[in-house]
């Protein structure tokens, strides 16, 4: 998937965070659209997870508004059953669906720190969605770790309790550095931050040695399972954690999608994952980097082409 390309529409620029799930028998890819000003968000369809058809923008700026998310809206998790290998539908808690989203409050590209959202929806074309007055979850009450901003949440629910895991940057200027952190809660209003965050950090002098970031969490058998990117400052890529007790992760060594040759789609940054089981294969969704090219349908403010994209546990069969 890519951007329009169309001046004026919300992916002008570029689309980013994939989140694919099934619903009322089909695939939904939830994502985020960039067209200068900042993120809305939107949802497309497929009955096969390689074709995708943009549905509607569920999550609009408003132009004219004056509250904290006036001006980014961008949707990354809705809460799920947490199987890996299960059909990756949604659940509902309390009779409704629930999104978890951030916004920057300055236009441009996450212009200052980020906050934490909450949306609710009783609608099943996931077409309109209510969201909470004030943020969830804010970097003023956080730690240094995490004072310059938080986004990329992760919404899980395990025996009755909800955890948020979340990506957070220690500055909203310069070379920050971004770890991934939890808070957890049993009403979905009330957060409280695990006293041991981080819970994913970055390693020196490795792939991962300024972000550790973009958590999606899910159960695998007997363990917990966090797909996550690391980021060098050079090359962003993906990894992968483990943990029994959702609280303590293990981190892999190495990534386990590596950037692409020169000229490929992910020849920077392959990043931001989204994964669904389908007929036993692993769909592993990210978003793609690479520099422009003639040609190319969009390009982002850095600049670069921005597109979403998918690797496999297995090959596909023609």
């Amino acid at each position: 998937m890519v951007g329009s390309g169309v001046e004026g529409a919300f992916d002008y620029h570029a689309v980013d965070c994939p989140f694919v799930f099934r619903h009322n028998e089909r695939f939904y890819m939830m994502y985020v659209g960039f067209d200068g000003k900042g993120y809305q968000t939107a949802l497309a369809v497929s009955d096969d997870l390689l074709h995708w058809e943009h549905l509607a923008i569920i999550l609009k700026r408003d132009e004219n508004g004056s509250k904290w998310d006036s001006r980014n809206v961008a949707g990354t998790w809705i809460l799920r059953d947490n199987d890996l290998h299960g059909a990756g539908t949604l659940k509902k808690w309390n009779g409704k669906y629930w999104l978890t989203y951030h916004s920057y409050p300055g236009d441009g590209y996450e212009e200052g720190s980020a906050k934490i959202g909450l949306a609710w929806t009783e609608d099943e074309t996931l077409l309109t969605w209510n969201r909470i007055e004030e943020p969830i979850l804010v970097p003023e009450n956080g730690e240094p770790w995490e004072i310059g901003g938080l986004y990329k949440e992760c919404l899980v629910e395990h025996d009755g309790l909800f955890y948020l895991f979340y990506n957070a940057k220690n500055q909203n200027h310069g070379r920050w550095i971004e770890q991934t952190g939890l808070a957890t809660s049993t009403d979905l209003m009330q957060w409280k931050r695990y006293e041991h965050n981080p819970v994913i950090q970055v390693t020196s002098d490795a792939w991962d040695s300024g972000f550790v970031s973009d958590p999606c969490v899910l159960r695998d058998h007997d363990q917990w399972v966090m797909f996550y990117f690391g980021y060098n400052y050079k090359k962003a890529q993906e990894g992968i954690a483990v943990s029994q007790d959702i609280y303590s992760w293990t981190k892999s060594s190495e990534p386990i999608i590596t950037v692409g040759a020169v000229g490929e789609l992910d020849e920077t940054y392959a990043h931001k994952p989204s994964v669904i089981t389908h007929n036993g294969v692993l769909y592993h969704f990210y978003t793609a980097s690479r520099p422009p090219q003639p040609g190319d349908s969009t390009c982002n403010t850095f600049p670069e082409f921005r597109s979403i994209t998918v690797a496999t546990s297995a090959a596909l069969k023609e």
